[in-house]
């Protein structure tokens, strides 16, 4: 055991991955979570603090000689936590304000790639609803409609139509239904393809690509039904060739990372690359997050070995060295357990039954992400509760561990992608 402590803000299942990965690192003695969830609390301390409560944290931080700060969501970043963190001399992993704008305004991120010759979909930036109906209507085919801020992972529309497309602008243009984050939108032209994701660690220089990986946003089977925050994920694609990626790393990661530094802003921690894949192999940005993928990372952190934890703190210090984590040989698949009238208006309060029954299938683990305790019980406390991992040598069987350990898993209303 190290004598590293270290703490992980937020509470979701992205942040549940980060506890067990930070928990595996050599250098790590200890691993707190705030604000967490019931799930953490029954392998780690948590402390109720939300995460945009800067001062509450720093005090955290000084109260327990914690050593390294961890992010999981983006709110906290784009609200300035590293650098509040920074300021007080603490390792904090995550971007600075400024360079979280590549996540927090698609305005900011689109014209960012537009000046460093990164590829991405052709766009125009409105704030006047007429304006913006008006060149909609002059379109041959319907576009996608982003609102400029964060919204949860809910403010991109991939219309199906031109009049669906006038829909979305009158309702986050118009209406504000996204609030302040819709007072900007962003319309762009559709690229074919496949999607994909790639996750790369950074230290403001130096950047350590993470196996890729493709998650699946709607409800039902056969991308059926509504938009989800994803429904599970698979690592690594086979759609991602070493000739791919050098197109990914030269044409849209390498460039990101310089362009930022000569901004002025280095970017230091996750830079997340949603990408296009078109028929003809050619990758294009769709959008970038500064923070890990969630369900992303369930599926990606289980195949690196090595310190996690001291990777972290390198990209923190600006120090990040190549070698520090390997990527192992093997295939994860995730899949999100779900709670009745997910992605709309969800039940809680359901008892779980099942859990250590399916983490006793091997390469199984089962990832706690919307849960609460009553009394002595689990039960679910969210939209997407559980999220179940498999992992093996090949992907086929870590698909079949993963269902095998759904299988074993029930409570009311759960449902998930078969």
């Amino acid at each position: 055991m190290g004598s590293r402590n270290v703490l992980v803000v937020g509470s979701g299942g992205r942040e549940y991955a980060l506890c067990l990965a930070l928990e595996r690192s050599s250098s790590v003695a200890s691993v707190i979570v705030a604000p967490g969830s019931a799930g953490m609390s029954t392998r780690w301390k948590c402390y109720d603090i939300k995460t945009l409560d800067h001062t509450a944290l720093l005090s955290l931080v000084d109260r327990e000689k914690l050593d390294l700060v961890v992010n999981g969501p983006e709110a906290p970043v784009v609200e300035g936590l590293v650098d509040t963190l920074q300021q007080h001399g603490v390792a904090a992993y995550g971007p600075s304000a400024a360079a979280a704008r590549l996540e927090a305004s698609k305005v900011f991120s689109k014209k960012f790639s537009q000046r460093y010759g990164i590829p991405t979909a052709p766009f125009q930036v409105f704030t006047n609803p007429t304006a913006a109906r008006t060149y909609v209507r002059r379109l041959d085919r319907a576009p996608v409609i982003k609102a400029n801020g964060l919204c949860a992972g809910k403010g991109v529309v991939v219309s199906e139509s031109i009049e669906h497309a006038l829909s979305a602008v009158d309702a986050i243009l118009e209406r504000r239904a996204f609030g302040d984050a819709g007072a900007a939108i962003v319309i762009e032209e559709r690229i074919a393809g496949e999607e994909m994701s790639i996750q790369v660690m950074c230290d403001g220089e130096r950047m350590l690509v993470l196996p890729s990986a493709q998650d699946h946003k709607r409800l039902g089977d056969g991308d059926e039904g509504a938009n989800t925050g994803g429904m599970g994920a698979y690592s690594p694609v086979p759609l991602m060739t070493k000739a791919l990626e050098e197109k990914v790393r030269k044409q849209i990661l390498e460039p990101t990372i310089k362009g930022m530094q000569e901004e002025g802003q280095p970017f230091r921690g996750t830079l997340f690359a949603g990408l296009m894949i078109t028929p003809k192999g050619d990758p294009y940005l769709l959008e970038f997050n500064v923070r890990f993928g969630d369900p992303e990372v369930q599926a990606t952190l289980p195949l690196l070995e090595g310190d996690f934890a001291e990777a972290c703190y390198q990209c923190a210090k600006g120090e990040l060295q190549p070698d520090v984590l390997r990527i192992a040989d093997k295939h994860a698949l995730c899949v999100v357990l779900a709670s009745h009238g997910y992605p709309g208006s969800v039940r809680t309060g359901d008892r779980i039954l099942g859990i250590k029954d399916a983490e006793a299938v091997p390469g199984v683990t089962v990832i706690h992400a919307g849960t609460r305790k009553i009394e002595d019980e689990i039960v679910t406390g969210g939209g997407r509760v559980l999220n179940v991992v498999g992992v093996a040598d090949t992907l086929q069987e870590a698909r079949d561990r993963a269902y095998e350990a759904c299988g074993k898993i029930s409570f009311e209303g759960m449902h998930y992608r078969k």
